[in-house]
């Protein structure tokens, strides 16, 4: 007999009559999802509590370390956007500014904190022109004269203390170590200090801390220190945002920027606030949509282009088939006219953020769509073409166990901001007056739309495409993402969310996936390699241009589910990582 029991077990699994007979008496447990699909190719990072993407893997783990100390979300941000500040030094800062997207899940309250530089009271509208009325790229981009008032120290500050749990001091000592003690020179920093060299060695306090005493670069594996770093870490950890807008590190800012022909005086430093704005929000498919508001075109783009692709059968089209390119790219062109026309500051111009927004105008505007010919973007509307603006952005997001996310953008503009140190901080400052319009009306080669509203004024703060974002499905942070690229920050974030809700991707096949971008002027499709070449021709028969550029963007997002929680960092970023517990 002992032999027949094992045989009849067996069969309890394998014969349908006994199956049927044993769930009499004891049914199935519910059927749960698996975590990964046997039908990916790409498998998010996953986690059973909390989650932080983020750009550096340094800084990732720092957040999590927060996380398991039992900080919340925004505990961990501050921790992680002080430390992005050393180990990603091109674009984490605190000489530099923008936004972030805050969601408490028990009040279910959305916050939106702007914390994007100021123009410095002395600026005026022509400050770039020269006597012939040219615009002066020299001077909006690499002189003392393109550097706002930093915002980024009072931003994770005023959530800190409105949001935050945990002592500033305990979350900024990891940031302070590493600047100290040095940090290991990956892959990704050499790069990208080798490619800025000539812009950083031309300012002698930046020379000395990003390259060797003989000039050369630092090489994969060896300690890069930041000592006037550690010390203005230390000052703001011990004193606060006092320390960096009214003490000894204002006085080195404002002077290194007046020397070197800039604006920025002490009382432009104490007299900077960071600033709670009312978030932008929107619905997609059932979905809540949650972005920021002006000075960030973002929130108001993202929630406009969802509106008129909401009309459309995206899943039925397909993903990145001829005819959902097609949609996406009229909608883009359309919502980048608009952007050339009514945004800047909402504090000086009246944007009319409701009308945008709304379903209405969206169906009047897809009402020019031609479902099988490109529409020529001369024909759309009359704009003006506004600055270049730097995709050397960096993004991160992080969820923790009770619900609360936090989505951040933050960024010096160019790669290194101006590559100005301020003399005996350690502090690499923003040129970010690049992003005004420094002469409306006229094109300066670059192609991003902008105009009058988005020109120079004292105190103003310059036009954005930071578009931090956070998806709510039934009030519940679902997707918590977005991303550098200046100008494709705002598609680059579409195209995470139409992935995720209309063609049911897990989140890190969203994130590979190849992307798209239009914005109406220069009148083409830019796209990444690995856009099928049979896609690529029906577009070009109707009527569409196609360019092949560089990847777009680095999307850091987190996706919570009822299995868990999913992470995936762009993997078009080598330095990124997701991490949770």
């Amino acid at each position: 007999m002992r032999f027949i029991k094992p045989v009849l077990l067996l069969c309890l699994f394998c014969s349908p009559v006994l199956s049927s007979l044993s769930y009499a008496t004891s049914p199935p447990a519910p059927k749960q999802t698996a975590i990964y699909s046997k039908m990916s190719i790409h498998h998010p990072v996953w986690a059973k509590e909390a989650m932080v993407a983020t750009q550096e893997a340094i800084a990732t783990q720092i957040g999590v370390d927060v996380l398991k100390q039992g900080g919340n979300a925004v505990d961990a941000a501050v921790a992680v956007g002080y430390a992005l500040a050393v180990t990603l030094p091109r674009a984490g800062n605190l000489g530099g500014g923008g936004f972030m997207l805050v969601y408490l899940n028990k009040e279910q309250k959305a916050i939106a904190i702007d914390y994007r530089e100021k123009a410095p009271a002395g600026s005026t509208r022509d400050m770039y022109l020269d006597k012939q009325g040219n615009a002066q790229k020299q001077l909006s981009r690499y002189h003392g004269l393109a550097v706002g008032v930093p915002g980024t120290v009072m931003g994770l500050e005023l959530a800190r203390k409105k949001y935050g749990t945990l002592s500033r001091e305990q979350l900024m000592a990891p940031a302070i170590k590493l600047a100290k003690e040095g940090i290991i020179v990956s892959p990704d920093l050499a790069t990208s200090l080798n490619q800025a060299q000539p812009r950083l060695s031309k300012w002698a306090s930046s020379k000395t801390i990003f390259y060797k005493k003989d000039g050369k670069s630092y090489q994969v594996g060896e300690s890069l220190k930041q000592a006037d770093l550690a010390k203005s870490l230390q000052a703001i950890s011990q004193q606060g945002e006092k320390a960096f807008y009214q003490g000894q590190i204002a006085k080195n800012i404002s002077q290194s920027v007046q020397q070197a022909g800039g604006l920025i005086t002490l009382e432009d430093m104490k007299n900077y606030q960071a600033i709670e704005r009312e978030v932008i929000k929107g619905d997609y498919r059932g979905y809540q949509v949650l972005s920021m508001p002006p000075p960030s075109s973002g929130g108001i783009h993202i929630v406009q282009l969802l509106n008129m692709l909401e009309n459309y059968p995206l899943a039925e089209y397909g993903h990145n088939s001829a005819q959902t390119i097609h949609m996406m790219s009229e909608s883009m062109r359309r919502a980048y006219a608009d952007r050339a026309t009514y945004l800047g500051d909402s504090d000086f111009v009246d944007v009319p953020i409701e009308a945008l927004i709304s379903k209405e105008y969206a169906k009047k505007r897809i009402k020019e769509f031609d479902l099988n010919k490109a529409t020529d973007s001369n024909t759309i509307s009359a704009g003006k073409v506004a600055p270049y603006e730097s995709n050397q952005t960096t993004h991160f997001s992080i969820v923790d166990k009770w619900g609360n996310a936090v989505s951040n953008t933050y960024t010096l503009n160019f790669s290194y901001g101006t590559g100005l140190v301020a003399k005996g901080t350690g502090i690499l400052l923003n040129n970010e007056m690049d992003d005004f319009s420094s002469k409306p009306g006229e094109p300066n080669g670059y192609g991003l739309i902008g105009g009058e509203a988005n020109a120079i004024e004292a105190n103003k703060r310059p036009l954005s495409s930071m578009s931090p974002t956070i998806i709510l499905k039934d009030n519940q942070p679902y997707l918590v993402t977005g991303t550098p690229g200046g100008s494709r920050i705002i598609t680059t974030t579409l195209q995470i969310i139409l992935n995720v809700v209309d063609h049911k991707m897990n989140i890190a096949q969203a994130t590979a996936a190849p992307r798209i971008h239009h914005q109406w002027l220069p009148d083409y499709i830019r796209y990444e390699q690995g856009l099928n070449i049979d896609t690529i021709r029906l577009l070009e028969a109707k009527g569409h241009t196609l360019k092949k550029q560089a990847t777009m963007g680095s999307t850091q997002t987190i996706m919570r589910s009822e299995n868990g929680i999913y992470g995936a960092s762009d993997p078009r970023t080598p330095s990124a990582l997701s991490l949770g517990y």
